[in-house]
């Protein structure tokens, strides 16, 4: 994992301005959803993705230093966390979310392995 994980990592193959929108998502045991928004912003990077009837329609913020491969070949993202992780992690409202600090200090520290919290 990379040491900030609100950026993509230089060896993702992430390149500014990718229309990320639709991509399938793949943990590192299996596919979880479908890229629903991104942002690009330094500081802030992330993937909302729908994880369709997998987990019941929820949507989940990955921060963009989860993602460690893309391949536009195939339109796929590449993240280094499990099924289990993700389907585990705070949900993703956005309504409530975007914007909200408090929000968003939790995600990262899920993903940095602290507990949410939301």
């Amino acid at each position: 994992m990379t040491e900030n994980i609100w950026g993509y990592p230089a060896t993702s193959g992430h390149l500014a301005g990718a229309d990320l929108r639709g991509w399938s998502v793949e943990a590192t045991d299996g596919s979880i959803g479908k890229v629903d928004k991104h942002s690009d912003e330094v500081g802030s990077a992330y993937l909302v993705v729908d994880t369709g009837v997998w987990i019941f329609g929820k949507h989940v913020l990955l921060p963009a230093g989860t993602v460690t491969r893309l391949d536009a070949a195939e339109k796929k993202v590449y993240v280094d966390r499990t099924k289990a992780e993700i389907k585990d992690a705070p949900e993703f409202d956005r309504d409530k979310h975007i914007g909200d600090p408090g929000y968003h200090e939790s995600i990262g520290g899920y993903y940095r392995g602290r507990p949410p919290v939301v």
